[in-house]
Formats: structure tokens, sequence, C-alpha cells
């Protein structure tokens, strides 16, 4: 049997499927230019809420004074959890358990949290203005444990005055109201803390620009000299 012959499409056929073909390479050439050439002057305005849908869920970042806040208040209740529950019962002393949980707040402000502090700074010393003693080296860690000291102290002062104000509304003997727990200890030493530090920068500030008004009248009269 003899190979059936392919039909020949005719001239008009031809013409057609030629343009077709060449208007279908065109339009994806031009579409690959595009793409290369695209940057913010020849791209179309897009909304907002176009471009959301294809961001996903956004993700709001908290603040940094908050992230500090909060991870401070936590260190600072876990060394109430471990030091001041977990030695409460061997500790039979009150001033040796405010001492050693003292020297562990020192401890864990210098070696965890400031160190944390450095680690995730943006740029070199970008978070020194969340610590008190910025200070690395044995310097730095003997000073923490003294500002913990004094911060622990602040700390009991509080709770020695939330408990009288209780007790004076309550008339009630023999109770202590409002006891020590790991969140609220954690709130209190933190907050101390940070305002302290406030204390430290407003106090920095003002000595800063005693300095430069005093200077001031000497710069002014050596320009007259001159």
């Amino acid at each position: 049997m003899g190979k059936k012959r392919r039909k020949q499409a005719s001239p008009p056929e031809r013409d057609e499927a030629i343009r077709t073909t060449s208007e279908y390479y065109r339009l994806n050439t031009r579409a690959v230019e595009d793409l290369v050439t695209a940057d913010e002057s020849n791209s179309p305005a897009v909304s907002e809420e176009e471009l959301n849908k294809y961001r996903g869920r956004v993700r709001k970042k908290l603040p940094l004074w908050l992230k500090v806040s909060l991870v401070k208040a936590w260190f600072y209740g876990s060394v109430c959890f471990f030091f001041l529950w977990g030695l409460g019962g061997y500790l039979a002393d009150a001033l040796d358990l405010f001492f050693v949980t003292a020297i562990a707040l020192g401890m864990v402000t210098d070696l965890l949290i400031n160190t944390l502090l450095k680690y995730y700074a943006e740029t070199d010393g970008a978070n020194d203005r969340w610590m008190m003693v910025p200070r690395r080296g044995v310097a730095g860690f003997f000073l923490n444990i003294l500002y913990a000291f004094l911060v622990l102290g602040l700390v009991d002062l509080v709770y020695n005055v939330i408990n009288l104000a209780i007790l004076s509304v309550t008339h009630a003997t023999g109770t202590v109201p409002l006891g020590v727990g790991p969140i609220l200890f954690g709130l209190f030493y933190m907050g101390i803390d940070t305002g302290l530090i406030a204390l430290k920068h407003l106090l920095g500030r003002i000595v800063a620009d005693a300095r430069a008004k005093a200077s001031q009248p000497a710069d002014h009269g050596k320009g007259n000299q001159k």
C-alpha cells in the first residue's frame, strides 16, 4: 500500500498559522524583556491592599523597650523562683537569703541579661542604655552585684509598703497580704531597675548640659581675646 499523502494547507491557512506563531513569540519575548528591565520607575502602581494578599499575615514587631523589659522580668522572676522560693526552706535567716539572692541577681544581670543585650545590639554599644553597669570584666561584675543589693532592697521596701497599706485598711493582724511571687517580683525588680537607669541618664544629661553652659563663657572670652 502506498503512503498516504499529508494534506497540505492552503496559502491562507499557512499565512494565518505563521501570523499566530509570530504573534505568540513576540508576546513572550516582550514579557521576558519587561520582566528583566522592570524597576520602580516603569512598574505599575499596586495598592497596599493588593500587596497584603501576597504577603501573608503581617507580623507586628514589639518595640525594643518592651522586649528588654520582658527579658529582664523573666530572668528576675526566675531568680525569685529558684532562690527565694527554692532556698527559703533551707536558709532560715532572712538576711542570709537576702544576701544570696542579691548575689544571684547581680550575676544574672552581668552574665546573662547584659550579655544578651550586647549580643543582639544592632551596633556596638547600642543597647548599653538599658544597663546600669554596661562595663564588662571583673569591675563590671562586682558593680552589678552591688547594684543588685540596692535594687533588691528597694523591692523589699515596696513589698513592705504595700503590705502595710493593705493592713492599715483591712486591720488584719498576723498575716502577710501580699507574698513574694516570681511574676510580681520580676515586674517590681524590672520596674525599679528601669527607673534607676532612667534617673542615671537624666542626671547624665543634667551634668552634660551644666558643663556645656559652663564652658561657653570661657570659649567666648577666648574668641574676644583673639
